[in-house]
């Protein structure tokens, strides 16, 4: 090795990227496939900078699978494991969900993702009169542990990862989960799978909370603290971008207030006396794809690198494991149009390409009908094809990070990082003690956060309809041959089975126990002791979310947001 290879930083970074490829290859980390072009052609598992060159970018390029992970988090890319394939999923009833989860585990799905019904989503019973008319529509219905268990019959538990996009009501409905795989003989040290939890952005974006921020964060850390001891592998957290991009954020607001709220967490993690080398792994994100290709693909770079360099620089992780940022993806559901609504398979492509060749980990495709109703079978296996035809017939899994080095690409990645450390400063300015905690509660509090997406979903409204923005079939080439869709309709009597199915419960359960249970929870709930084994105890003897729900609102009353104009 000559003395100019020694002081050649890019050559010094190929060859600790070669030798982790290499490790992993010896250990089996690399998929036997074949790695070639639909010609026939051979390709490398990475491309940089050639032999000799000087690219000043490097810094913060990088190389796969080491710091600050803009090309990945794995030196192999897609070529050790492709991205887990999991289609969101959940309507009516749990057995009729389980049907469709089958279906999706039949076709190739690699894990679960749960959809909530609106109900749920509230931390309210079916027969809840606030419920009437909202039973299974958006999701499906959960009442208690025996409806988990009907979620789940027949899929073990142990073997097959789960997320589950909830916040509010997010800890009770965890502890069904955990029920669920208990009544399996599930070892629940092995669970594998995400929670969302997210509550800030539910006062940022979503308004599905139940309480005050406070008792909210207690529940969370609870959680975090319940994990870290007892379920290594489960994610207690994912730090929702989705949903901020849903309503109305421009791609660098999204990134900017998903991470400030990851950074919050890390922040009551280490108020909990944690250790963040071991809960900052318990972390993951959930990000939206939208439509701008080049955008987005920059986004998720920047994420990963901005989240690592702050986990070690400003929190002090020490471990790759703890700097790594892992995300699933979503396709935007708002990009979808009920006009022309096969054009929806195409902009769905695009988005979940863009989220490929942004280094997602895992990824739900929206169906073409999601903008009229929930999917029916058809397009929900076109939308799982979707993502089969992408990791199997394009070449897409040969090379990590296949963009790295453009000068598009690149520039933009700099460029939304930029925008967000703008938003991080603005962000903890607000704020009473310099943490980013604390600026996000105040601009919640000041409507800060709702304020700023409004004026960027106005200023594309007002582009829209000017023109300048064209969406096919909306506000250009709005011609058509295409007929109406059959879509899927939940049925009243879903909902009234649901309720009669639940008083049977309630009748045949031991209500001394129930309320026994529920009293020692809010004992828990008054002191500082972690709520979560007395929550257990609760959901065992058959207590309802709302029951849950309603005595935790009893102590700690509602949250309303202030009316602002």
């Amino acid at each position: 090795m000559s003395a100019h290879q020694d002081s050649d930083p890019i050559e010094a970074g190929r060859r600790r990227w070669q030798q982790r490829y290499d490790a992993a290859t010896a250990s089996g980390k690399v998929r036997d496939a074949d790695f070639s072009t639909l010609s026939g052609s051979e390709v490398a598992p990475v491309y940089g900078p050639p032999d000799g060159a000087v690219d000043p970018r490097m810094e913060r390029i990088g190389w796969p699978g080491e710091f600050p992970f803009t090309r990945g988090l794995y030196p192999t890319g897609y070529r050790g494991r492709t991205w887990t394939i999991r289609q969101f999923a959940g309507f009516g009833n749990a057995e009729q969900t389980n049907e469709r989860y089958r279906m999706i585990l039949g076709r190739g799905g690699g894990g679960l993702s749960v959809a909530f019904d609106m109900p749920t989503l509230m931390g309210r019973d079916s027969d809840d009169p606030m419920s009437l008319g909202e039973v299974g529509h958006c999701g499906v219905a959960i009442d208690s542990a025996v409806d988990m268990e009907r979620l789940f019959a027949g899929i073990p538990l142990g073997d097959v990862t789960t997320s589950m996009t909830i916040s509010g009501p997010a800890v009770p409905v965890f502890c069904m989960y955990l029920v669920a795989a208990e009544r399996q003989g599930v070892d629940l040290g092995v669970l594998d799978g995400t929670l969302q939890t997210d509550i800030f952005k539910e006062y940022i974006a979503q308004k599905e909370w139940l309480f005050e921020p406070q008792p909210h964060l207690r529940l969370i850390g609870d959680l975090m603290e319940y994990c870290d001891a007892n379920i290594p592998a489960y994610k207690p957290l994912s730090v929702s971008g989705y949903h901020i991009r849903e309503a109305g954020s421009t791609a660098a607001q999204e990134l900017a207030y998903t991470l400030a709220d990851g950074f919050a967490y890390v922040e009551l993690g280490l108020s909990r006396g944690l250790d963040v080398d071991s809960f900052a792994p318990g972390l993951s994100f959930f990000f939206d794809a939208h439509v701008d290709f080049f955008e987005e693909i920059a986004k998720f770079r920047a994420a990963r690198r901005i989240w690592a360099r702050w986990l070690r620089d400003t929190y002090g992780a020490k471990t790759d494991r703890a700097q790594w940022l892992r995300f699933h993806t979503q396709t935007a559901g708002v990009s979808l149009t009920a006009q022309q609504p096969y054009n929806n398979v195409v902009r769905t492509a695009v988005e979940a390409l863009a989220a490929v060749l942004g280094g997602t980990n895992s990824l739900h495709t929206n169906a073409l009908d999601e903008t009229l109703a929930l999917p029916t079978d058809e397009s929900a296996e076109i939308a799982l094809r979707t993502q089969q035809v992408l990791m199997d017939e394009t070449g897409v899994t040969n090379v990590a990070d296949p963009l790295g080095g453009s000068w598009y690409v690149e520039a933009l990645t700099d460029s939304i990082e930029a925008e967000a450390e703008a938003i991080f400063a603005r962000v903890r300015d607000m704020g009473s003690d310099g943490t980013i905690t604390s600026g996000i509660l105040r601009g919640i509090e000041d409507g800060w956060f709702m304020a700023e997406i409004a004026e960027a979903a106005f200023q594309y409204q007002v582009s829209l309809e000017k023109g300048d923005k064209k969406v096919v079939g909306v506000n250009v080439h709005t011609d058509s041959l295409t007929h109406e869709l059959e879509i899927l309709r939940v049925s009243h009597e879903v909902e009234r089975e649901q309720v009669r199915v639940l008083a049977e419960r309630k009748a045949n359960r031991d209500d001394a126990l129930v309320t026994a249970r529920l009293t020692a929870m809010v004992e828990a709930a008054k002191g500082t002791e972690n709520m979560l084994p007395a929550m257990l105890d609760a959901v065992r003897a058959e207590a309802t979310l709302g029951e849950i729900c309603g005595v935790l609102k009893e102590l700690w009353g509602d949250y309303r947001e202030p009316a602002r104009f």
